[in-house]
């Protein structure tokens, strides 16, 4: 595997991040998460009626929950020296996570703008020759019989339309 940038052994051990700088992350989004959920309920009210809780009584407790757990966490990751030195990914597996992450996110993208099956097309042959090293008419052959497939099962079998673009709006398949 010599000239493959995914599995390049030169610094594919490295850390790319440690086990610390996560844990700080996901505490800062929990509770921002937290956050949201508690204003949103104050602005629903998060007090008791005449007739029982109000709409975001249970809620309001629920991200005060949130923001508390994710702060302990977020000061406990401050303090802790062992987890700045571990590990949490290492380069070599993060270029994998992300290619596989980055065309999945084109291929939602893809759907929003050229429809299921063409975005499905793109997808599976391109993940057959990049990643699987497959030939390029091979790779064709099976994404377009995916497709063919996915199309006569939801389609015409179970009735269900799915997403389509400009090519199947051309085609009359609307």
């Amino acid at each position: 595997m010599q000239n493959d940038p995914i599995h390049s052994e030169d610094d594919a051990g490295r850390s790319a991040a440690s086990m610390r700088s996560v844990e700080l992350v996901v505490a800062g989004l929990i509770f921002a998460l937290g956050l949201l959920v508690v204003s949103d309920s104050w602005r629903l009210g998060a007090g008791w009626a005449e007739d029982g809780p109000q709409a975001g009584y249970f809620p309001f407790y629920i991200g005060l929950l949130l923001c508390i757990s994710s702060a302990v966490i977020f000061w406990r990751g401050l303090r802790d020296r062992h987890s700045a030195a571990q590990a949490f990914v290492t380069r070599g597996q993060f270029r994998m996570v992300l290619a596989l992450l980055i065309p999945t996110l084109f291929y939602v993208l893809g759907i929003y703008f050229l429809g299921i099956y063409v975005s499905s097309i793109l997808f599976v042959a391109l993940f057959m020759v990049f990643l699987g090293k497959y030939h390029w008419l091979r790779s064709t052959l099976v994404a377009l019989g995916v497709s063919v497939a996915f199309f006569l099962l939801f389609e015409v079998w179970f009735r269900v339309p799915l997403p389509k673009g400009p090519l199947e709006a051309a085609l009359g398949l609307n």
